[in-house]
């Protein structure tokens, strides 16, 4: 059977594109490439012009008229809040006359989450947006195409359109059954088990803490969550990504999915994480604090985060990047994925070898880490 012809059209804003059409597209229930995410990101202005994320997303509609397969793209005219770290490629092709930037970008903005990229059922679909994104950059004389935390079986999609592949990992909880927090404690060794009940009694001895959901969530709880965060960012990074409009917008749209976890001293709110939450997995989003309280981080943004997904029954919790203090919690490392076109040979070839190396580096230490720094009790 023959492809049919595919017309490859860019969309300014996501909005051109019919909600019911981008996710029935994507097959899954990740809420971080749902329609309702993405527009929320470019209504609040969270990404456009002024944040240096211009909306560039790609469809491909048979003869018919019928939209077969998208694919969430960005123009970027810097590297930031990607999780994927390209800067010194960046500053190696500038300081041998190349123009780096802009560049285009596929994933979630702000969100170091696996998820689909290529959406579309149909694996020509899907090898198409890849071709199609490639002669974008081509084309229009961009420098590089990025493709950030697609899924396992879309990066294979890639390597075998001559992308450029890259590996990292991150550090998941997995839920081998658990009934409650103690069966979980059980799995791991005595001496981890010991630090962990001592952290949390000292946490839990100082403050209250309380999970909000659905209809229980408030504006009150968004100024305070929005606050936690912008003192975080304060701290380490400067302005946030997301907008205080962001959180109520995405809390009217996807009530259902947010999960917030406070503490309180007495009546005041002095920490709390938001996270989101699809059909087996909690995803640990942004986190803030206005107390230093010892072992309160590992509480409401990994302890809680295992309590909620065992109560519901969730098969993981996915904690975000880097961290590895997260492995004696039980979050063990899994790898995540990247892949990349550069366009000018001259900064491909040096990439290719870097890649190559680091993921030899990666596996090896994933390697090491789930033998030598595993919390669980040997076998």
């Amino acid at each position: 059977m023959s492809m049919p012809t595919l017309t490859v059209a860019l969309h300014r804003s996501i909005s051109e594109i019919d909600a019911t059409v981008w996710d029935g597209l994507k097959g899954d229930d990740n809420p971080f490439n749902s329609h309702a995410f993405l527009e929320t990101l470019e209504q609040t202005d969270c990404v456009g012009e002024a944040s240096g994320w211009l909306p560039h997303h790609l469809s491909l509609s048979d003869d018919t008229g019928t939209i077969r397969g998208v694919m969430p793209l960005y123009l970027k005219l810097h590297s930031m809040g990607e999780y994927v770290f390209d800067h010194s490629w960046a500053q190696a092709y500038e300081r041998a006359g190349g123009r780096y930037y802009p560049k285009l970008l596929s994933a979630a903005p702000f969100t170091p989450v696996t998820g689909a990229r290529l959406l579309s059922p149909d694996p020509e679909i899907r090898r198409a947006l890849i071709r199609a994104a490639v002669d974008l950059t081509d084309t229009n004389g961009l420098s590089s195409l990025h493709i950030n935390f697609p899924t396992a079986e879309e990066w294979e999609e890639m390597g075998e359109q001559g992308l450029l592949l890259r590996q990292d990992q991150q550090f998941w909880w997995d839920n081998n059954g658990y009934a409650t927090f103690d069966d979980f404690l059980g799995a791991l060794s005595a001496n981890r088990r010991k630090v962990i009940r001592r952290e949390r009694r000292d946490v839990h001895a100082a403050l209250d803490l309380r999970v909000i959901t659905g209809d229980d969530i408030t504006e009150a709880h968004l100024d305070q969550m929005h606050a936690f965060i912008e003192n975080t960012y304060d701290r380490k990074w400067g302005s946030p990504y997301l907008t205080r409009e962001f959180f109520s917008l995405i809390t009217q749209r996807m009530r259902a999915r947010i999960v917030l976890v406070f503490a309180y001293d007495g009546d005041e709110a002095v920490a709390g994480a938001i996270n989101y939450v699809s059909g087996d997995t909690l995803y640990g989003r942004q986190w803030g604090a206005t107390v230093e309280v010892p072992f309160l981080h590992f509480e409401v943004c990994y302890y809680q985060a295992i309590d909620y997904a065992i109560a519901h029954g969730l098969k993981r919790v996915e904690a975000g990047t880097q961290g590895e203090h997260k492995i004696s919690r039980g979050y063990l490392p899994h790898p995540v994925y990247s892949a990349h076109h550069i366009r000018d040979a001259g900064l491909r070839a040096p990439v290719e070898r870097y890649l190559l190396q680091e993921r030899m580096a990666v596996m090896e230490q994933m390697q090491m880490l789930e033998v030598e720094a595993s919390p669980f009790k040997k076998a």
